[in-house]
């Protein structure tokens, strides 16, 4: 791989250059084995160990497919799907492979007893298959997850909607945590410039999914004026979600668990938060026990005591069942909650009184399309909207990394480099990064 690196950070190389390439017969990778899934049996969710599960080794490269392109991955970042993948919850993802791979000949191909997992990359484009006319090789390349092929009629409205529809590195193999990726060409998007590799690699998942979870049309639709309720504020989807209620004339008032992410927050430019460590809310008398009604209105109090008085227009909800009997309680009449993800749990329990006789939609949301996908990207690139790294580590420590996320002692997001060999590499409009630089950096070292 050391040749193809030398290319990439050579000055002048061409896409010709790049083409020439010879591409290796394997690479390193994060992966999980078929052989293991019952390596957990009998352990709590909280004590799995992906340090334990993710093994980082040479794989194969397959075989390239039309409409596809090889990538070689600078840096990726580490998501909660990987960290589900790692711990084989709530179910194995060789069960999404070996479905995908009784599709077709080519699908085959993500049938193995292996796993590459990862949904985030930035980095440059080796190879493309027959048929792919809008990028070529050398071009400098993040990728959002959307896997999608768009042969049946269902998704060509909204391309989430298709039948075959996957998160690519969750549902498909040959994901961003590696050397080289595989991808389908409409999953790539340009790299925004004004960021390293490490930067630019983990907006990705995270800033598509707030996006088309709170500010487009197939989601909350935000507009301005509104009050927007975002949990998890400081984290890797809610840290987006902050910034699309202040850059879009919301107002967010921001759920966090403890002084250091309120901090983020207001560094961010939010003025309305909730500590939950200070105010230590009681959704559910315990764990198996329905939920706590006057912790809800409690809850709501605050939140009218923030706002003068006024609800919440829509909620960002992800954490799920800890959660959500609250968020649809402090929602406006004729206000909406947005759902994804379920972190603490996806069984949720909510009084439907509160929603069927105050008019209260409840709109489930599953990343982005390719439209809402560039859009979001597009804002990075602009220097509107800013990725949320806290941390980077390599990609030999990817266990440890995704223990990280999987225990939430991260903040934002976690980075992983690649080929890249530090950190800091792959700017190139430096006077864009100078403007933003203090926002870019917000959760650095946190």
């Amino acid at each position: 791989m050391q040749h193809i690196l030398d290319a990439i950070t050579a000055d002048g190389t061409t896409s010709e250059d790049f083409a020439n390439l010879a591409l290796p017969e394997s690479y390193r990778a994060a992966t999980v084995h078929k052989d293991e899934v019952d390596m957990f049996e009998g352990v709590a969710s909280r004590d799995k160990d992906p340090r334990k599960s993710i093994h980082v080794e040479d794989v194969a490269l397959p075989e390239l497919g039309p409409g596809e392109a090889f990538v070689a991955v600078m840096a990726s970042a580490i998501n909660y799907n990987t960290v589900w993948t790692s711990i084989f919850e709530p179910v194995s993802t060789f069960g999404f492979l070996e479905r995908y791979g009784r599709l077709s000949e080519l699908t085959k191909r993500h049938d193995l007893p292996y796993h590459i997992v990862g949904s985030d990359l930035s980095g440059v484009v080796l190879k493309v298959g027959p048929g792919v006319t809008k990028w070529k090789p050398g071009d400098r390349v993040v990728a959002h997850c959307l896997s999608v092929d768009l042969e049946g009629p269902d998704g060509h409205d909204d391309t989430m909607m298709d039948t075959e529809q996957r998160i690519w590195g969750f549902e498909t193999n040959f994901g961003g945590l590696a050397d080289i990726a595989m991808v389908k060409a409409n999953q790539l998007m340009p790299k925004p410039e004004h960021l390293t590799w490490e930067e630019a690699a983990t907006p990705g998942l995270v800033n598509c999914t707030a996006y088309r979870q709170l500010v487009s049309k197939n989601g909350g639709a935000m507009k301005q004026g509104d009050n927007v309720l975002i949990w998890g504020a400081s984290g890797g989807l809610g840290g987006f979600a902050t910034q699309y209620a202040l850059n879009g004339g919301a107002t967010p008032i921001c759920v966090v668990s403890n002084e250091e992410k309120a901090q983020i927050a207001r560094k961010m430019g939010a003025e309305l938060i909730i500590n939950r460590s200070e105010e230590q809310y009681r959704f559910w008398n315990d764990e198996n026990t329905q939920q706590n009604p006057k912790e809800w209105k409690r809850f709501g109090a605050k939140i009218r005591e923030l706002t003068g008085g006024e609800d919440i227009d829509i909620v960002f909800e992800h954490p799920g069942r800890e959660t959500f009997g609250a968020s649809v309680f402090v929602t406006r009449k004729g206000g909406t909650i947005t759902t994804c993800a379920s972190t603490t749990g996806y069984m949720h329990e909510y009084d439907n009184r509160y929603l069927w006789m105050n008019l209260k939609r409840i709109i489930s949301s599953h990343f982005a399309n390719y439209r809402e996908s560039w859009e979001a990207n597009r804002l990075i690139a602009q220097g509107k909207i800013h990725p949320t790294l806290s941390k980077t580590y390599a990609l030999e420590e990817v266990g440890q990394a995704s223990l990280d996320v999987h225990k939430n002692a991260h903040q934002g997001k976690v980075g992983v480099l690649c080929l890249a060999p530090e950190e800091g590499l792959g700017v190139r409009d430096e006077e864009l990064r100078a403007k933003h630089i203090d926002k870019i950096n917000i959760f650095r070292g946190v």
